[in-house]
């Protein structure tokens, strides 16, 4: 066919021909430009190959000193087996592993950064847990730090405790041992909340007697549960010095006496704690692991609980009997000291579920006082799915997908519905292309398309019109000025006046009839500059700057305030969080954030700011955060949402 005078032609065969041959060449060594030396087997590709397919091969080739000159990369740790396979998968997309490798292959993917092919081994090892291999598998997605995967594991548990109990790897596992003397009556509550206290007695036990996890493995432990459901050391209570773990609202209470063994404050920096390497090895989180998996109760009055403490996969034996008259009627108050008002240290709570996939420029928004996550980029690929978290059960669903793969856009919601516009799909720089979804059809359609293809382009809703503010040229290198605006009764598109600077990767907003374009770059240069536009006479006006320059950040409304969350400064991604007052016309800086993010989305439910996803300079997240004004705290605990129910009213 010759469509417009042009000769277009699809060789179908094509493509496949020459992967084929591609992967020939490799395995003969023709043409190879590279050399993975693993555990003394010699693996040969090409570099370009690799580089598409590994961010962190990508970024060992790029840092390169001798580009033309045949790369060697040496891994001591990894199989060869495993990395044969990637190489296959390179190749070929063709994924093929035996059922003993796919842990390895799993490693040697997360090595090499290749998501896509974490996720489908994670789902492989799903998909084949039992009983049998429940505690290994979840010993395996611990060190990975699969959060995703261990949540599956930990649900599979509960379900299936006991006959988890009676494998070979349970029995190998540390044994904590607790005798809790109950009041006359009594009996102990079959339910997460008594071990979520005896976690906190662990810590305390830890942290501020400097005990040993081992140490407190060795002999049985006394503790004493009393009437209003409180938990006293009984050791303590015998000596006459009561500590008192878990009161009404489950909070540890106790007097600290010395810092802990490890710090838990964050850096007060914007950057980043981590930063690109080639060395492959993992961050290291100031974060101990503590948490309650599982229990049952086996006979009556003694329970079985599996939990991790301080790190370690643990069993917690527990047996109550009845306490001795030497022991207190009623559970005693707690002792004040000279450190009394020192900050508790408490037990660290269960994490927000996270996102089925990472997602860095995402479009978010909040409807239906739920957040929904639309597309992104997840390194292997830009998403067309769409997620949605419901913050009263904590669970994140799928809701219909958008017609058209796509990141680097942003999302609002204007009549009740969610516009998307512009961004990339992967394989086009740009793209013209819009969507809405209706709610209550689950359905998303077209609308009519931009004037300008634009990527990393800013979007809001105004005074009922939509508008699409900068973002970038078709080569991607320098901001726009455009700004559009949708009508959605008319379907037809206006301009508006043009920005002040070129910007894009903008953070942009409504805020009291005001649409506000912050940051972003001009060029790769990121920008502290902050413009308003006024809609009624069609001007944009610059207003005082931001504390940071910053690129892909991301922004909210809160009590008549902008929250500018993140970003990148040209370096690092970023964890500070600034807020702009109006009224002032003033910004300054608020509490970071748990993570660094840049291109992460941000949206209000209730009274809360949410942030989710983005790039933290390092790795593609898929974790939630909230930040509570009152406290000026980030929290990515489940706690973060106590005072959701009572904000949304």
């Amino acid at each position: 066919m010759t469509p417009n005078g042009y000769l277009v032609f699809e060789d179908e065969s094509f493509l496949d021909s020459t992967v084929a041959k591609m992967n020939a060449l490799r395995k003969s060594g023709q043409f190879c430009d590279v050399r993975l030396q693993v555990c003394g087997h010699e693996l040969m590709a090409h570099r370009a190959v690799l580089a598409c397919c590994s961010p962190y091969l990508f970024e060992i080739f790029n840092s390169d000193i001798e580009p033309h000159g045949v790369s060697h990369v040496t891994f001591e740790d990894l199989d060869p087996a495993a990395v044969e396979i990637l190489l296959h998968y390179a190749y070929t997309a063709q994924l093929k592993a035996d059922q003993e490798l796919v842990k390895e292959v799993y490693s040697a993917a997360k090595r090499f950064k290749m998501d896509r092919v974490k996720q489908i081994c994670g789902d492989y090892l799903i998909s084949k847990m039992g009983s049998q291999n429940a505690i290994s598998f979840r010993n395996f997605a611990s060190s990975m730090g699969d959060n995703r995967v261990l949540a599956k594991v930990d649900a599979y548990i509960q379900d299936h405790l006991l006959d988890v109990s009676e494998q070979d790897d349970f029995l190998k596992l540390p044994r904590l041992k607790l005798e809790v003397m109950l009041e006359d009556n009594l009996t102990l509550p079959s339910n997460g909340r008594l071990y979520t206290k005896v976690l906190n007695w662990v810590q305390h036990s830890l942290w501020e007697n400097g005990d040993q996890l081992e140490q407190l493995m060795e002999e049985v432990q006394t503790l004493y549960y009393s009437a209003d459901h409180k938990l006293v050391d009984g050791g303590l209570v015998i000596e006459g010095h009561p500590e008192v773990f878990g009161g009404e609202e489950d909070h540890l209470q106790f007097v600290q006496k010395k810092p802990p063994r490890e710090s838990t404050q964050r850096p007060m920096s914007c950057s980043s704690s981590g930063s690109l390497s080639p060395s492959g090895a993992p961050k290291q989180s100031s974060r101990t692991e503590w948490k309650y998996i599982a229990s049952e109760k086996t006979t009556n009055n003694t329970y079985l609980c599996l939990a991790v403490l301080d790190g370690t996969l643990c069993v917690i034996f527990l047996h109550g009997r009845s306490s001795p008259q030497t022991s207190p009627s009623a559970t005693p108050c707690l002792l004040k000291s000279l450190s009394f008002e020192a900050q508790p240290q408490e037990l660290e709570e269960r994490l927000l579920s996270p996102m089925h996939y990472a997602r860095s420029g995402l479009g978010t928004a909040a409807l239906g006082g739920k957040l929904i996550a639309a597309g992104g980029y997840n390194r292997e690929e830009c998403l067309r799915t769409v997620e949605c978290y419901d913050p009263k059960e904590d669970r994140w669903t799928f809701i219909a997908p958008m017609r058209t793969p796509r990141a680097r856009f942003q999302m609002a919601v204007l009549m009740g519905r969610l516009f998307v516009m512009g961004g990339s799909n992967g394989h086009s720089d740009e793209l013209s292309c819009g969507e809405t979804y209706d709610p209550v059809a689950d359905d998303w359609t077209q609308v009519p398309e931009l004037r300008t293809n634009r990527c990393n382009a800013g979007v809001c809703s105004l005074d009922n019109k939509l508008y699409v503010v900068g973002g970038s040229d078709p080569c991607g290198q320098k901001g726009l000025m455009n700004c559009d605006a949708f009508d959605p009764v008319a379907k037809a598109w206006t301009n508006c006046a043009s920005l002040n600077s070129r910007r894009h990767q903008a953070a942009v907003c409504e805020l009291d009839g005001f649409m506000y374009a912050i940051g972003g770059a001009e060029s790769w240069n990121c920008l502290n500059t902050v413009e308003r536009y006024n809609p009624k006479n069609d001007t944009w006006t610059l207003i005082a700057p931001m504390n940071v320059a910053r690129r892909g950040a991301a922004v909210a409304v809160h009590a008549g305030n902008l929250f500018v969350v993140g970003g990148f400064d040209g370096s690092h991604a970023l964890r500070c969080v600034e807020v702009y007052d109006p009224a002032r016309n003033e910004w300054r800086m608020l509490g970071g954030m748990t993570s660094a993010r840049s291109n992460a989305g941000v949206a209000l439910l209730g009274e809360l700011v949410c942030t989710v996803g983005g790039f933290d300079g390092n790795d593609f997240l898929n974790t939630l955060e909230v930040y509570n004004p009152e406290t000026d705290e980030w929290s990515d605990g489940t706690d973060g949402f106590s005072s959701f129910s009572s904000s949304s009213g």
